[in-house]
């Protein structure tokens, strides 16, 4: 009797096991993910299996291949109506598929396809021992300047992984924007961002450099998604649901029956402000605001130039989509808590990029001190809190990518025997050197200080037209008092290229493949098209601006 008691228990303790449902995944609208995390694993299967000599052109055609069909399936989402009428929640809730994510998803993946050809070019460095090298380390794990070192130079060995590692940060870029939970969004950001600290350490010249650069964006970092995390679990204290939309029914008061285990801390304003403070920070680090920029400068300038110029521009379209749905999705109802931080921030964010960048000597740093700059100029499109606000911040991102990758494969072109010549005293007279390639770098330099007939002014002039309709406009007159501040040492960079004199033992111009050539092409396209004819991308971006919830 006992036997069969005991059987019956089993039984009925089986029997909820089968009614577990199973989850209801939406592959046609994961596919541009889908796609991308699968290009990476066979990226990974290929350094395991594919002969050395053939590991190069392999990671190349299936990177660039696979980014091309990814952007194709987003394409064709849009078009089938996802990005409007159909846009949708997938993944048991877990990923939008609406016009913001799409847009992002897009300019992601178009920078990140120009940023891959940067990755693969082969031509700039003098061939070492008889084999063409790159701009990434012959064996990542040996020690700087050990005999094994030497003997991966003198085999030809090249670091082909930073190609499956560019798809798995891609990957997680492509999930962060559209994720409408907060654990898709903690592990988007980990995703993407571990790989990240690997590319960070590769660089073939200067290898120290590029290992402290890791070492700083990988503590920081983890400082940064420690804060996360922590503001996801008050978020859930608070809410009961780390679901985007069960939040802000919470923040609304718009929930019908409170979980009884969570009775005592639902709707406690103290936990919705410090979690929402501590997902703030988080993001805010990606971003690169002050004060959570301090890493940008030193891993902008020890990275491998390639990755700078991805992560430039591809983090920050990733970061800032994560940012507007989780203000205008999650916290719509705290717009008058949130404000008022934004704009500090906003602020000091301006300035500060601003100012410091005059005093920069390095091209690289100064870059970064720019981009720091300009997430100060989006943050003001992010503050108006409108529709308009969301469209221009995606115009602006879009832009935005395409000349930060530009003026980064510019900046691997000017070449001395220690490889990139990145101190600005090392520009001088460019312009009489190399007329066209120091041309192009102004035109860059030019969208950046937001020029009209750039693509930079169209942005800056869509953002600030929205933060003064949405009641920003001291925010605008800040946000010109900083534009002609770094427009300053913009234009100090083309007086140095085309009105000083060369120097003798001065570097050269190196002569790039046809990836190169490509990659700053579709810059300065991109460039004077969104400077000259804007209009039918910002109707695109105003049509993508709708998120759903």
């Amino acid at each position: 009797m006992n036997a069969l008691a005991v059987h019956s228990l089993w039984t009925t303790a089986a029997e909820p096991l089968n009614k577990i449902p199973a989850p209801k995944i939406e592959y046609t609208q994961l596919a541009p993910v889908l796609i991308v995390v699968g290009a990476a694993v066979l990226g990974v299967l290929v350094e395991a299996f594919v002969p050395r000599r053939g590991r190069y052109l392999s990671q190349v055609f299936l990177s660039v291949l696979a980014l091309a069909a990814a952007f194709a399936a987003v394409v064709g989402l849009a078009a089938g109506g996802y990005g409007t009428t159909k846009a949708r929640i997938a993944a048991m809730g877990a990923i939008a598929v609406d016009g913001p994510a799409l847009f992002l998803q897009g300019t992601i993946l178009l920078a990140s396809i120009v940023a891959v050809f940067t990755f693969a070019e082969r031509r700039l460095d003098p061939a070492d021992h008889g084999h063409k090298v790159d701009s990434f380390a012959a064996e990542a794990a040996a020690v700087p300047g050990s005999d094994h070192e030497k003997a991966a130079v003198k085999a030809g060995f090249t670091t082909t992984e930073v190609f499956p590692l560019a798809l798995f940060a891609i990957a997680g870029m492509l999930v962060f924007p559209a994720a409408n939970d907060l654990l898709t969004l903690f592990i988007a950001l980990e995703v993407f961002s571990l790989p990240l600290y690997l590319l960070c350490a590769v660089a073939r010249r200067k290898r120290l450099m590029s290992q402290e650069a890791a070492v700083k964006y990988f503590l920081l970092g983890a400082f940064s998604s420690a804060f996360l995390l922590f503001g996801i679990a008050l978020l859930y204290g608070y809410a009961g649901s780390v679901s985007y939309a069960a939040i802000a029914d919470v923040v609304d008061g718009a929930v019908a029956s409170v979980n009884p285990a969570l009775a005592e801390t639902m709707g406690n304003d103290v936990l919705l402000l410090i979690g929402f403070a501590l997902v703030l920070m988080g993001l805010l680090f990606k971003v690169g605001a002050v004060p959570f920029h301090m890493w940008t400068p030193d891993v902008y300038q020890g990275a491998p130039t390639p990755v700078t110029g991805f992560m430039a521009a591809a983090t920050k379209v990733a970061a800032f989509g994560a940012l507007l749905r989780l203000l205008y999705v999650v916290l719509p109802g705290l717009t008058w808590d949130w404000r008022p931080v934004m704009w500090g921030v906003a602020i000091v964010t301006m300035l500060g990029g601003a100012v410091v960048a005059i005093t920069q000597t390095d091209i690289k740093r100064l870059l970064a001190y720019s981009s720091i700059a300009h997430a100060g100029f989006l943050l003001a499109g992010v503050i108006a809190a409108t529709p308009s606000g969301i469209s221009s911040v995606l115009f602006y991102l879009g832009a935005y990518s395409f000349v930060t990758i530009g003026a980064f494969a510019v900046v691997t072109l000017v070449r001395d025997a220690g490889g990139e010549a990145t101190h600005l005293s090392k520009w001088a007279g460019l312009g009489r050197r190399s007329p066209l390639v120091a041309a192009v770098f102004a035109v860059f330099l030019l969208a950046f200080a937001g020029i009209p007939l750039t693509s930079g002014f169209s942005g800056k002039f869509a953002v600030f037209k929205a933060a003064a309709e949405g009641g920003a406009g001291a925010l605008v007159v800040v946000g010109v008092i900083a534009s002609a501040v770094a427009a300053f040492f913009y234009i100090r960079v083309i007086v140095l290229m085309f009105f000083s004199e060369p120097k003798a033992d001065g570097p050269t111009v190196a002569v790039p493949s046809v990836l190169t050539t490509l990659t700053i092409t579709a810059g300065v396209v991109v460039t004077l098209v969104l400077g000259l004819a804007p209009q039918y991308f910002l109707d695109l971006a105003s049509q993508a601006g709708v998120f759903v919830r």
